[in-house]
């Protein structure tokens, strides 16, 4: 089986490098390899989900707002993100749903605090499918 996304060490940061049969999908995989540095992503109960809509002036910048919204949930809501579905996605825009729950310090231990994506190294390529490279401060 092809694996989804693979983390990526780079001095004192830490990202993802993720795939899919289009770019639509390895901005799934990456959401969710995000979400797997910050929490054992099995721990996650699909019981809330959030609606999210990002603009961007191109690919590259919509990678680093779409996962800057998740990160924004998480540190304003304490929300945490297992199961993504895109369900419009433009070169400059994406409407999505993400389940998830709320943090349970008794069943969630968390990881990686993770700051935002930023731009270096960030990197979408359609060739082959789609895969994508983010770098995250932490």
């Amino acid at each position: 089986m092809a694996k989804d996304f693979e983390l990526i060490e780079h001095t004192a940061d830490v990202g993802i490098m993720a795939y899919g049969a289009d770019v639509k999908e390895a901005f799934v995989n990456t959401a969710r390899g995000m979400f797997s540095l910050i929490v054992e992503l099995e721990s996650i109960r699909e019981v809330e989900h959030r609606d999210i809509e990002v603009t961007a002036p191109d690919e590259e910048s919509l990678l680093a707002a779409w996962l800057n919204e998740l990160i924004c949930l998480f540190d304003a809501e304490n929300m945490l993100f297992s199961r993504f579905e895109i369900r419009e996605f433009e070169d400059t825009s994406l409407r999505a749903r993400a389940y998830g729950e709320t943090v349970d310090s008794s069943r969630h231990k968390l990881k990686v605090g993770i700051k935002a994506a930023t731009y270096h190294m960030l990197e979408v390529d359609r060739n082959d499918g789609g895969r994508v490279q983010v770098l995250f401060d932490v």
